[in-house]
C-alpha cells in the first residue's frame, strides 16, 4: 500500500488535509517500497496524523438501503433516533438523553440538481469544485437511462453486499481530472498509489469481482467509456487500464465507517450519572444493539471507501503499533499509538480486521497474500513461523466456504475447484 505524498485534491490547501509534523515518509526498499516514521517520540493513544481523502464514495447497496451519507465527506445525516428506528426496525422508539446526538441538521443541503445530500454547504462547495460538475446526473429522481445511472446499477449487480469497493470511487478520480485545471497534478497524485505487475493485477481483479471478471470489466470498461472519456487519461478507459485501477482501489482502498448513533453512544457513556441511572442507561443501550443485531445483523454504519495519500503509506503488521480511527463522524482519518513509539521507528498499521488478526500463521499469510499480495515478515509472524501450517477446523471450514463461494457462478451453479 505505500505511496509517497503529494497534492490534496479537494478544494482545501494541502496544509489542511494532512497534519502530520510529527511523522515523515521514506523510501524503505524495492521490497517494501515506502513507509511512514516517527520524527518525534509518541506516547500510547496519542494522534499521530490526520488526513482527509483524495476522494471517497459511499457503497452503492449501503445508499440503496438508506443509509444516509454526506455525498462529499460520507458524515451519517440521520439523528441517532432514525438511525436505530430504522436498524432495529421499531418506529416507535424514543432515546433518552437526546441532547447526545450531535447532529446538525439544520445545516444539512444538497444539490440543486440531482438532490445527492450534503452535511453543510462547505461539503457541497467542495464536491462542486473537485468532480460534482462532472457527476451530477440533473434531476431527482435521476433518468434511468443516464450513462452515469446504468453504470452503477451495472455494478450493483456484480458488486453485492457485503461490499468492499464500488465505481463511484472510480467515477470521483476521473471526474477530479476532467475538472481539474492542473490535470498532471492531479495525475501525479493518482499514480503515485501502489501499482502492481498485470498478472498480480489480474488477481485482485477476480478476487472483486469473482469468477465472471474478466467479462465484467469489458462491460464496465465500455460503460465507463461512453460516460466519462478523457483523452488525457485515456489508458483507464481500456480493460487493462480499468483492471489497474480497480486493483489500485483494492490494494489502497481504506473502508470508511460513519454513524449518527454511535456518536451518541459515545457521549452517553461520557455522562456523568448516578449509578442506578448509568446502569439503566447501559442496560437500554445493550438491549438496543441486541435488537438491531436481530434485525440488521453487523451492517451498522454508513459504509464507504476513500484513498489516502498517507495513510497508503502506512506498512501492515500482524502487531501492530498504530490504528486508523474515524473520530468525526465523518472521512477524516486519524492514526492513534497503540503503545509508545520512539522517533525513528516506523510506524505500522494492520490491514486485517478484528476478527483476522487473531487468526492462526497460515491464515493470516493467505488472506494478506490474496487481498495484499504479500508475505508479512512482521515479529509475530516470525515468532509464529514454526505454526505456519496449523490452522483450527473453524478456519478450515471458513476456508472451504470462501472457496465454494468464489467458485458459485451467476446462475447459482458451482463450478469445480
Amino acid at each position: 500500500m505505500a505511496a509517497s505524498m503529494g497534492m490534496c485534491l479537494n478544494a482545501r490547501d494541502a496544509a489542511d488535509c494532512t497534519k502530520n509534523e510529527g511523522i515523515c515518509v521514506r523510501f524503505i526498499d524495492n521490497l517494501r517500497g515506502k513507509g511512514v516514521f516517527a520524527n518525534r517520540d509518541f506516547k500510547s493513544n496519542d494522534t499521530l496524523f490526520t488526513e482527509n481523502p483524495l476522494v471517497c464514495a459511499q457503497f452503492l447497496w449501503n445508499e440503496f438501503y438508506r443509509y444516509t451519507a454526506c455525498e462529499f465527506c460520507m458524515r451519517s445525516m440521520e439523528t441517532a433516533q432514525d438511525m436505530a428506528r430504522r436498524l432495529s426496525a421499531n418506529p416507535s422508539l424514543v432515546l433518552p438523553h437526546p441532547e447526545c446526538c450531535t447532529l446538525q441538521s439544520e445545516k444539512h443541503t444538497a444539490c440543486p440538481q440531482c438532490q445527492v445530500p450534503y452535511c453543510s454547504t462547505e461539503c457541497r462547495d467542495q464536491a462542486v469544485a473537485q468532480y460534482h460538475q462532472v457527476l451530477c446526473v440533473g434531476q431527482s429522481p435521476p433518468d434511468p437511462e443516464h450513462p452515469l445511472v446504468v453504470l452503477q446499477e451495472t455494478w450493483k449487480n456484480m458488486h453485492y453486499p457485503p461490499e468492499t469497493a464500488s465505481i463511484t470511487i472510480i467515477n470521483k478520480m476521473i471526474a477530479t481530472v476532467k475538472q481539474a485545471q492542473k490535470k498532471e497534478h492531479v495525475l501525479s497524485a493518482f499514480n503515485q498509489f501502489c501499482q502492481k505487475a498485470n498478472n498480480e493485477e489480474q488477481e485482485l481483479a477476480h478476487k472483486l469481482l469473482g469468477s465472471q471478471f474478466q467479462e465484467q470489466i469489458d462491460t464496465l470498461q465500455g460503460m465507463l467509456a461512453g460516460a466519462l472519456y478523457e483523452d488525457c487519461i485515456s489508458q483507464w478507459f481500456t480493460p487493462e487500464g480499468l483492471r489497474s485501477l480497480i486493483a489500485l482501489i483494492g490494494m489502497n482502498g481504506q473502508g470508511v465507517g460513519t454513524s449518527s448513533l454511535s456518536v451518541y453512544v459515545h457521549n452517553c457513556d461520557a455522562l456523568d450519572l448516578p449509578g442506578d441511572e448509568r446502569q439503566a442507561l447501559d442496560s437500554f443501550i445493550d438491549q438496543l444493539y441486541v435488537d438491531i443485531e436481530r434485525e440488521s445483523g453487523t451492517f451498522l454504519n454508513c459504509e464507504g471507501s476513500a484513498l489516502y495519500q498517507l495513510q497508503s503509506c502506512c506498512n501492515h503488521s500482524c502487531q501492530p503499533n498504530a490504528e486508523i480511527q474515524f473520530n468525526d463522524n465523518n472521512s477524516t482519518l486519524t492514526a492513534v499509538a497503540l503503545r509508545d513509539i520512539t522517533e525513528g521507528e516506523e510506524i505500522c498499521i494492520c490491514y486485517l480486521d478484528e476478527c483476522s488478526r487473531e487468526r492462526s500463521h497460515h491464515s493470516r499469510q493467505k488472506i494478506l497474500r490474496e487481498n495484499y499480495l504479500f508475505h508479512c515478515s512482521c515479529v509475530k509472524c516470525l515468532e509464529q513461523c514454526d505454526d505456519a501450517d496449523q490452522t483450527s477446523s473453524d478456519e478450515e471450514e471458513e476456508e472451504e466456504d470462501e472457496e465454494t463461494q468464489d467458485a458459485v457462478t451467476e446462475d447459482g451453479t458451482v463450478m469445480d475447484t
